[in-house]
This record gives structure tokens, C-alpha cells and sequence, in this order.
């Protein structure tokens, strides 16, 4: 699951839908729920493996990531909506504190960021986890990927997550940033996905904790369905940015396609700092009239959308 930077073509892509088998039953049973996981990630992870580049990774990690970091912000107590997430990362100017809720989508686009190839991969995790757990938590993190040979994916997550909250159950994202490593370790992925924060509520956290009867399987339940929520989210932004594709040829402002690039990857843009005076990863110049402009005019053709509502400080982007 590599994110580099896309190469812009036009071609449509057709992507077929989870059936409604999967999708619209819930699991009541252990049984159930090992049923509709497997149908669930052996959708996901065919587009996830693909080598082509018709699902714009990059920008469904990054997009993942702002929905986890709603979510964790509601399980942690703070209630941040997507636009004060959003706002505060965003419009930070580069060097200030992004403040609570910047820090949280910060941390979750580390985490989909964090390759987990290589002979140190635990290493680097630790280093993401080590403020908030003891100096065990390579072991656990190795244990329980171990463990998912045996036991399962789901399984194995629910269970990173349980020792995660038994030795501090203030540190729900790490839970779950623990438990989409697991995942991700097992079905191959270069890189986490956020999944399990998704449709999580505080309250099975602490059954969780508490070794509730039947906890682990609603937990199992929610990741799977947050597996769900990620191929459609997959989906929509593979169809919009086929609409991006397709308008690409028509702008003629210098550094288009860079700037293409950048929607493709980004969940939102800000032109004044994304596009302007450079435009972000390149080091090619945009003013930011041009920047302005470039971002009007994509929105005229259907390809992206202004997503704050205001007319000042305003971002982009082709967000579902």
C-alpha cells in the first residue's frame, strides 16, 4: 500500500460495491462476525493491493485520517468537529502549536505514514507509543502480531487493544492505533490504516477492559465495521478523482498537474500556503492570485470542493 504521489491520467475506474449481505447485517453471533470480516477485508484489501493507481491511496489514508481523528477526539472526551480538526492543522501557521485537536490529525497521518516493512518496523512503533505505555510495548506489539497467525486479525487487534487500555485507559488513540497496526501487519500492508476508531465508543472500551462477556466480539464488530466505511470511502474518492482526472487537461495555469497531484493526495488544500508561493512538494512558483484562481476554477468544473463555507481562509479539496 505505497503512497507516492499519483501519476494523473484520465482513464475512468470502476469499482464494484460491498453487497448488501455484508454490508447491512450485523454480528450477532462470533460466528457472524468472523463471516462479514472476512467478506469485509477481502474487499478491502483488493484494492489496497493494487499496484495500478486508480484508488488514490495517499488521499484515502490522509481522508482516513481526519474521520479517525474525529472519532478518538470523541472517545477522548473533546468532541472536535471534522472543520476545528481540520482548521486547526490547516491553518496553523508553519512553526505555531497546532493545539490539541492539530495534534490529533497530525498523530493519525503519522500513523498511516509509518511504513511497517523493514526489520525495525516495531522499533519505529515503539517510538510512537512509548510516552503512554511501559518499555514492554515492543513485546506486546510482537506478541500479539504473532498471535494473529493463530487466532486471527480481529481478534488479535481486540486483543492489542485490550492490553493497551488495561495499562492506561487514557490512551484510547494509542488503542487503536495499536490495534491498525495489528491489521495492517497481518493482511500485508505497508503501512496502518485507520479503522478502529471509527465506529468505537468509549463504553466498549471499558467493557473491554473490564473482560465484559461478549465485549471482544462487539469490538471485532466495529472494526469490521469500520473496514466497511473505508471501502466506501475508497470508492467515492476513486470516482471523484476520476472527475479530477478527466478536467486536468483543460487547466492551462503553470504547474497544474503539481497541483493535481496535490488534491490527489491531500484531503483538503489551502491555497495561500499549499499552492502558494510554492506549490507543496515541488518547487515550483504559484502566486497566490493564481493559486486562487486555480482552485475557483477547478471548483467550476465539478472537480473539487470549497469545504469550510466561509469566504476567507478558505480549503479545498475532493473530500466524499
Amino acid at each position: 500500500m505505497p503512497y507516492e504521489s499519483p501519476h494523473i491520467v484520465s482513464d475512468q475506474t470502476s469499482l464494484v460495491r460491498m453487497p448488501a449481505w455484508v454490508t447491512s447485517r450485523a454480528g450477532e453471533s462470533a460466528q457472524n462476525v468472523a463471516f462479514l470480516s472476512g467478506a469485509t477485508f477481502a474487499f478491502l484489501d483488493m484494492i489496497l493491493q493494487q499496484k495500478d493507481k486508480c484508488v488514490p491511496k495517499a488521499l484515502l489514508a490522509n481522508t482516513l485520517a481526519l474521520q479517525a481523528s474525529v472519532a478518538t477526539s470523541r472517545l477522548e472526551g473533546r468532541l472536535a468537529s471534522e472543520q476545528d480538526i481540520r482548521d486547526a492543522f490547516y491553518l496553523t501557521p508553519a512553526g505555531d502549536a497546532l493545539g490539541p485537536d492539530g495534534d490529533m490529525l497530525a498523530f493519525w497521518r503519522s500513523v498511516v505514514h509509518r511504513p511497517l516493512r523493514g526489520r525495525d518496523w516495531s522499533g519505529r512503533i515503539v517510538e510512537q507509543a512509548v510516552e503512554k505505555l511501559d518499555q514492554d510495548v515492543a513485546h506486546r506489539i510482537a506478541k500479539v502480531v504473532e498471535d494473529a497467525g493463530q487466532i486471527g486479525p480481529l481478534a488479535a487487534a481486540c486483543g492489542a487493544i485490550k492490553a493497551v487500555i488495561q495499562s492506561n485507559d487514557r490512551a484510547e488513540r494509542l488503542a487503536c492505533f495499536l490495534s491498525d497496526t495489528v491489521l495492517a501487519k497481518s493482511f500485508g500492508w505497508d503501512h496502518p490504516l485507520p479503522l478502529t476508531a471509527l465506529h468505537l465508543k468509549k463504553a466498549m472500551l471499558r467493557d473491554l477492559r473490564d473482560g465484559k462477556t461478549g465485549s471482544d466480539i462487539a469490538v471485532q464488530d466495529v472494526i469490521t465495521k469500520g473496514a466497511q466505511t473505508a471501502y466506501r470511502v475508497a470508492l467515492s474518492l476513486t470516482r471523484r478523482a476520476d472527475v479530477l482526472k478527466t478536467v486536468a487537461p483543460k487547466l492551462r495555469t503553470r504547474g497544474s498537474a503539481d497541483a493535481v497531484a496535490l488534491f490527489l493526495r491531500e484531503d483538503a488544500v489551502a491555497p495561500s500556503s499549499m499552492l502558494a508561493p510554492h506549490i507543496q512538494g515541488t518547487n515550483i512558483p504559484m502566486t497566490g492570485r493564481a493559486a486562487r484562481r486555480l482552485c475557483d476554477r477547478l471548483v467550476e468544473l465539478g472537480a473539487i470542493k470549497e469545504l469550510t463555507g466561509r469566504s476567507t481562509f478558505r480549503l479545498f479539496g475532493i473530500a466524499p
